[in-house]
């Protein structure tokens, strides 16, 4: 399946690539596929939960969560008011696994290193806290 020009532009604009930007992302035929995949994945809501939490001063606790869309991009609304960068990138590449998953066809929620943890070892370790938190892919709710 092709995909039509006015995808093309729509998502030339959506990237504010120029012309010849646009000819060379054109060029790679993994970015067709990604694109001809994008609107299920675009369905889809990625969470990532707290499940264990001791003494992290960004005061994420066991319950939290964090909200992303199918790309990636937090849902900052739904997130926790307060945000701590080091839990935020202890699960970008988990994140990054799932969308890779999707696009290969794999159910993400089928990965098997499903959690990860903020880089702080905790107390016990020499730092202050550690949180760990579990990634899923859900079906968006429809408001």
């Amino acid at each position: 399946m092709a995909l039509d020009e006015s995808v093309w532009k729509l998502f030339q604009t959506h990237l504010g690539y120029s012309d010849e930007e646009m000819v060379k992302f054109r060029s790679d035929p993994r970015n067709e596929e990604v694109l001809i995949k994008s609107p299920a994945l675009m369905n889809k809501t990625i969470v990532a939960e707290v499940v264990e939490s001791t003494g992290c001063n960004g005061q994420h606790k066991v319950g939290d969560k964090f909200y992303m869309d199918g790309s990636g991009c937090l849902i900052s609304k739904l997130c926790p008011k307060k945000m701590c960068i080091y839990a935020l990138q202890s699960f970008a590449a988990g994140v990054f696994a799932m969308n890779e998953l999707f696009y290969a066809g794999v159910d993400p929620n089928e990965m098997r290193f499903k959690r990860a943890g903020c880089w702080d070892v905790g107390v016990h370790c020499g730092g202050w806290g550690h949180i760990v938190v579990e990634l899923r892919i859900e079906d968006r709710k429809k408001p």
